[in-house]
């Protein structure tokens, strides 16, 4: 697969992973009818709170996360392909940053410690990784 190819595939993923977490901030609202937003809680019928539902709560911090490491990985990313690098470990790069971004979100939002910090650190080596190499091979 070309570096653009693989590129866009995992920013789509990514990007699908982040909407998932949306869906379930919206059915945990949903199913436990606490809303932090008054017109929400009028439209749905449900009740205002001061805070989320656990689940709507966990999946938050998921999404956080995520705002925390995949914009930072993706331009990275960006440059990475911009280089024209080798496509072999840029598909290695991001094949698990992907996975490992998935299985965080799921460990997250089940509380599944410790792996949540497994997976974390995985991807983030992966990212590291790829830093370095851009590191020798583009600026030293």
């Amino acid at each position: 697969m070309a570096l653009l190819q693989t590129y866009a595939l995992t920013a789509v993923v990514l990007e699908f992973k982040m909407a998932a977490i949306a869906l379930v901030q919206g059915r945990g609202r949903l199913s436990t009818g606490l809303f932090t937003v008054p017109e929400d809680a009028k439209l749905f019928s449900g009740t205002e709170s001061a805070h989320e539902a656990p689940i709507v709560d966990r999946a938050s911090k998921a999404w956080r996360n995520d705002l925390e490491n995949i914009p930072i990985f993706l331009i990275l990313a960006g440059i990475y392909v911009a280089a024209g690098l080798s496509a072999r470990a840029f598909t290695f790069y991001c094949m698990v940053f992907m996975v490992m971004r998935i299985l965080h979100t799921y460990t997250y939002i089940k509380a599944m410690q410790p792996w949540r910090s497994v997976v974390f650190t995985i991807g983030a080596l992966a990212m590291f990784a790829m830093s370095i190499h851009i590191l020798i091979e583009v600026v030293l």
